[in-house]
């Protein structure tokens, strides 16, 4: 399992807020999304917003904390990446 997650740094709705993905596939993150109890609602195409409070969860479930460009290219590298463009679609 590879699901990464970035530090919080975006605070919005008097939270904190990261993101997790999977380098490997949806499904993966999907099942660690729902193993932490975050709603389907926080998926956003190819990520999930996560505040930070789940931050410790996520890593005790086995997920990897790394800076937000590295979780980027990670992604990007997946092919899993949804750009701008395919989002104003």
């Amino acid at each position: 399992m590879t699901v990464l997650i970035d530090p919080p740094l975006w605070p919005r709705h008097g939270k904190v807020w990261g993101h997790m993905v999977s380098d490997q596939s949806l499904d993966e993150l999907h099942a660690l999304a729902r193993a932490a109890g975050i709603p389907a609602r926080a998926f956003d195409r190819d990520h999930y917003d996560v505040p930070a409070e789940l931050h410790p969860t996520l890593l005790a479930l086995g997920a990897e904390l790394l800076d937000a460009r590295e979780l980027v290219r990670r992604l990007r590298d997946s092919g899993l990446r949804v750009t701008a463009a395919q989002r104003r679609l």
